[in-house]
């Protein structure tokens, strides 16, 4: 997962995988959901981003290890 943050539209992308969007679709103002080819969502762009987030903090929690745990 990347955050891409285009400070010239105010806008945060979230890119959930490397999948390319083959449809978008606004679920609310300024939200919109990319979706592959399997239907699952690769994106996340939201506009106006610092009206609407705090931009300065980025936190993560519980994530799942990157290492594999031992058997």
């Amino acid at each position: 997962m990347k955050l891409h943050y285009y400070p010239e539209t105010d806008s945060l992308y979230i890119d959930l995988n490397s999948k390319p969007s083959v449809d978008s679709r606004e679920i609310a103002e300024g939200l919109v959901i990319d979706f592959g080819a399997d239907g699952n969502i690769v994106g996340i762009d939201i506009e106006h981003a610092s009206q609407k987030l705090d931009l300065n903090t980025l936190e993560t929690t519980s994530l799942p290890a990157l290492t594999a745990r031992p058997s």
